[in-house]
């Protein structure tokens, strides 16, 4: 499905009447500042075994699981760690740090073929936005609530596309070593949103529900100019989600990206052109 009929379908969609679904309360959460640091070293008067204070590197209240950073990054993907554990897993450290094993086998080749007739597109025949999107919700707000999270983060296997994969205690608990042995290190950086973003949750009460959607958003470059970019959206939830499921709402993820990529420098040389 094409960037233009994927927009035309949601734009369709977006006009049906919907029920007002309750909205995500995220809470405020206080910036240490560094004034207090500032002032010290300014203040006239100081003898300078006072004044030599060096720069705060971490955030006040910060552990394993608890990081500012990392957290207001969720928020931006719809979740928010409530009870204050979320763990960003990169490399097989990150799991120790996490109190989880390593893996078994790494790098761990993932044979997904079998499910990915069971992960439909949004928009698709087989699955409408409305359905996806209530979905989505209800696994963002349980995820919310998890008593922790567990989120491998990395590239696509043979791609250079990010994936954060957000997962409950459950199910996080018993596939992050695994899925980070599956994705390719990325290299080390601050936490931002991923062009492909997974919420796995294992909660049976929920129902079975596996889909994935792809959008058009626009993104703000250094320069201030705006650029189109598409980005994927996959949920799993279930009794207990497969890492090959998992994997094959990957992989159709990245397969739409890199069409609607292709779909757009097409567009962008015909326009040049004419």
């Amino acid at each position: 499905m094409n960037s233009a009929i994927r927009t035309l379908a949601r734009t369709v969609a977006s006009k049906a009447p919907r029920l007002a679904s309750p909205t995500t309360v995220t809470p405020t959460i206080r910036l240490f500042s560094a004034a207090a640091a500032s002032a010290q070293t300014s203040s006239p008067g100081l003898p300078d075994s006072v004044t030599r204070v060096g720069a705060p590197e971490a955030f006040p209240n910060e552990y394993p699981g608890q990081n500012y950073m990392f957290n207001w990054c969720l928020n931006a993907d719809g979740v928010t760690p409530l009870k204050k554990f979320a763990f960003r897993i990169s490399k097989p450290l990150d799991l120790k740090v996490a109190g989880l094993n390593l893996p078994a086998t790494s790098p761990l080749k993932v044979s997904a073929r079998g499910e990915r007739g069971n992960v439909p597109e949004a928009g698709s025949d087989a699955l409408d936005f409305d359905t996806f999107d209530d979905a989505l919700q209800s696994t963002k707000d349980s995820l919310s609530m998890s008593d922790s999270l567990y989120c491998p983060e990395g590239h696509a296997p043979g791609s250079r596309t990010g994936v954060r994969i957000i997962a409950d205690k459950g199910c996080g608990s018993r596939l992050a070593p695994d899925l980070v042995a599956y994705l390719d290190r990325a290299p080390k950086r601050d936490p931002r949103s991923q062009p492909v973003t997974c919420y796995v949750l294992s909660n049976g009460s929920e129902g079975e529900f596996s889909g994935y959607a792809i959008e058009e958003v626009e993104e703000v470059m250094e320069d201030g100019s705006r650029v189109a970019v598409s980005v994927a959206t996959v949920v799993v939830a279930g009794s207990e989600p497969t890492l090959e499921r998992i994997v094959a709402g990957i992989e159709l993820s990245v397969e739409g990206l890199e069409a609607d990529s292709k779909e757009r420098e097409e567009k962008k040389k015909a326009e040049e052109q004419a």
